[in-house]
């Protein structure tokens, strides 16, 4: 915690930022060590080239700031306090405010005016989001643990829908079934809503699970991550409910081709873009390429979708430390949809598989 501030501190410094009003719950998680969910109450953060960091937050919530090993200034406010008179006093202490950075896709229009009217002075809001995305891509070995162990759950949790596959049982029904035993081994959050899609609702890459029942023939899509920590998994596999025909298994085979290829491109100084090329030529040059309609990965970390986004157009020069998913997909309506993800490590000389879930095709009879 105390590197990142550090790095945060001395960009400000370079850039000559008066202070930084930061707002999101994961940035502010990942700067303070503390999580809070705080509806529709002000949570924020604010960051200084020299001086100490303030956090603002509920009332209620300050122990639990300190319990999260947040040592420096707070500013609680009640439920019928106004905390911009208390932030305008706190931050004229310490600071001019003239040149303010936020997070511009956060900030929204009430709190920006609320910056207006109390820092009248300000000329300038500057975007924070590129140096946070720069100082959260390349995680620490304390933050790699955690994901680590996000990933074990999540290849738990693929175990345990592939158990529940029956003729009759519905999409809910095994979707149920996954988070009700992730709950009793003690893992109380998903990454995002988890997703267990039968026949041809796999074909919608962001299908919603209802009450489709599964039957023979039938591909199963599990889409799915856990949250340790505060980290997150993200993972997906595809599974034969018993026979499958040619076409399907033509289409399962591409996407395993395809993934294959992005992890054997995946390394130090290989490009985003070169990654997402990688698999898109072979769903392309096996006459899928239509039915690919989203990009290869995404970074992982606090936030289940995080910088950078692996996409056929992105320059970005990968890094040791960054963590990202790989995920082709190919979808044709009305017949079937596959997808295959993994999570990655890139390492000194290639990358480490962090998902271990078997790829090869699961026939579940």
């Amino acid at each position: 915690m105390e590197r990142q501030l550090k790095e945060i501190s001395t960009w400000m410094e370079q850039e000559a930022i008066d202070f930084a009003f930061l707002t999101s719950t994961d940035n502010i998680f990942y700067l303070s060590g503390f999580y809070s969910d705080p509806h529709e109450r002000l949570l924020a953060l604010i960051l200084f080239p020299k001086e100490e960091p303030i956090l603002v937050c509920p009332a209620m919530e300050q122990n639990d700031a300190r319990n999260a090993g947040w040592q420096y200034d707070i500013i609680g406010y009640s439920d019928t306090d106004n905390p911009w008179e208390a932030i305008q006093e706190k931050v004229a202490k310490k600071a001019s405010a003239k040149r303010i950075a936020v997070e511009k896709e956060h900030m929204n229009v009430q709190r920006y005016e609320a910056l207006k009217q109390y820092f009248p002075a300000v000329v300038d809001f500057l975007p924070a989001e590129e140096k946070l995305n720069e100082v959260r891509m390349v995680k620490s070995e304390q933050e790699l643990a955690k994901i680590r162990e996000a990933c074990k759950w999540a290849d738990y949790a693929i175990e345990v829908g592939c158990s529940e596959i029956a003729e009759g049982k519905t999409e809910m029904e095994v979707l149920a079934a996954i988070e009700y035993e992730l709950k009793k081994k003690g893992i109380g959050k998903m990454s995002f809503s988890t997703m267990v899609l039968t026949g041809k609702n796999g074909a919608s890459p962001h299908g919603n699970p209802g009450s489709t029942k599964i039957k023979k023939g039938d591909l199963v899509l599990f889409d799915l991550g856990v949250v340790v920590d505060g980290y997150c998994s993200d993972i997906t596999r595809t599974v034969a409910y018993c026979d499958i025909n040619d076409d399907q298994k033509n289409i399962y085979d591409t996407v395993l081709k395809a993934q294959l290829a992005a992890l054997d491109a995946s390394k130090p100084g290989a490009k985003c873009m070169d990654i997402d090329l990688a698999a898109r030529n072979v769903i392309k040059d096996a006459g899928f390429g239509e039915y690919f309609p989203h990009r290869l990965g995404h970074g992982l970390g606090i936030s289940v979708h995080e910088y950078p986004s692996l996409t056929s157009t992105n320059p970005l020069v990968l890094k040791t430390g960054m963590v990202y998913t790989i995920e082709p997909g190919i979808y044709v309506p009305n017949v079937a949809g596959v997808r295959i993800e993994d999570d990655v490590y890139v390492t000194e000389d290639g990358v480490e598989i962090l998902t271990k879930f078997p790829k090869e095709l699961q026939v579940i009879s």
